[in-house]
């Protein structure tokens, strides 16, 4: 089995200095590729000077993460991509179990490895923690992180499961499948689209797992600040796009109850003096407004699958029933 580990850079030649070199050292399993989002910095030729056996792929554009990868992966001759961010420590031994699990069972599609806070490794990381899930209103959530409560790391989660969706942090899958799937929607740019690639999968049949085995370290934020009001309405806009595209029908119901709950984050946000924050939902919501044909388009091209969730409400269960686990 071929594996492909393929990191994505712009301007990153910090994040490749100071992680890179754990990815080289446990990584002997698999070809290692950079693929350059266009880079304005020395990135390559850093690259070129102190990592020649690793192979560059030098997109035009910067096109994001979705369409950074869909380029690159083009490239790409694997039966299995990691898809892979430049803030990531890598362990020793971490891709054993996940060659196992694929070789092991054929039906597994897409896997995610648990990733711990890099910045404090007794806990886990925001972005994906110990497997993703998501609730009827299409709120991710995942088991290790519920909104902003993070879980300490004691060995819970180092279990291999069924999840429904796999943080593109870190994210590997079967190159077939990512083509069959027409790899990540470009219209996203970054956020949300690994969740939106995953219930494409699960509607299509395809299996995402969680394998507590294999861990990664994940600083979070590096390449776009959880405060900054741009990843609000990335984040946003891009899960208005999911559902929509993803739901079973009808869906007109759940929508509506959806972009009540993100009316009522957005006055929270004003309530908070975060304007920036609160103009940001508006934007994404006339932005989605203005897409509606085209992800109706897109909607009638997907199966949707039924049950899709294990939790109603996550926003219930959390702010008012103060339940902080999934």
């Amino acid at each position: 089995m071929k594996i492909a580990v393929v990191i994505l850079n712009w301007n990153g030649k910090t994040l490749l200095e100071r992680f890179l070199p754990s990815v080289v050292k446990h990584s002997s399993d698999a070809d290692i590729y950079v693929a350059d989002n266009a880079s304005t910095d020395d990135s390559i030729s850093f690259l070129n000077s102190k990592y020649p056996e690793i192979q560059i792929i030098q997109n035009n554009v910067n096109g994001g993460y979705a369409k950074g990868y869909n380029d690159a992966l083009k490239h790409v001759n694997a039966d299995i991509y990691c898809l892979l961010n430049s803030d990531i420590e890598v362990s020793e031994g971490w891709l054993s179990p996940i060659i196992n699990e694929f070789e092991t069972h054929t039906d597994t599609t897409i896997i995610q490895p648990k990733i711990v806070d890099q910045k404090n490794k007794t806990y886990f990381e925001y972005a994906g923690a110990g497997g993703g899930f998501i609730d009827k209103y299409g709120f991710p959530y995942c088991r290790g992180r519920v909104f902003d409560h993070i879980e300490k790391d004691n060995g819970q989660y180092n279990d291999t499961i069924p999840i429904f969706w796999a943080s593109g942090a870190c994210l590997f899958i079967r190159s077939e499948a990512f083509k069959f799937l027409n790899g990540f929607d470009e219209s996203y740019f970054a956020h949300f689209e690994e969740i939106d690639l995953c219930w494409r999968a699960f509607n299509y049949g395809f299996t995402t797992k969680y394998v507590g085995t294999s861990t990664v370290y994940h600083v979070g934020g590096a390449t776009l600040n959880s405060g900054s009001p741009r990843k609000t309405y990335l984040n946003f806009r891009n899960s208005l796009f999911t559902i929509t595209k993803n739901l079973p029908s009808p869906i007109i119901g759940t929508l509506f109850i959806r972009m009540l709950l993100d009316g009522i984050a957005g006055l929270k946000f004003l309530l908070s003096f975060k304007g920036n924050h609160f103009l940001a939902i508006l934007k994404a919501h006339f932005s989605f407004y203005g897409q509606l044909s085209k992800l109706f388009k897109a909607r009638r091209n997907i199966p949707q699958q039924k049950k899709y969730y294990n939790e109603r409400s996550i926003v219930w269960s959390y702010f008012v029933r103060k339940r902080y686990r999934s």
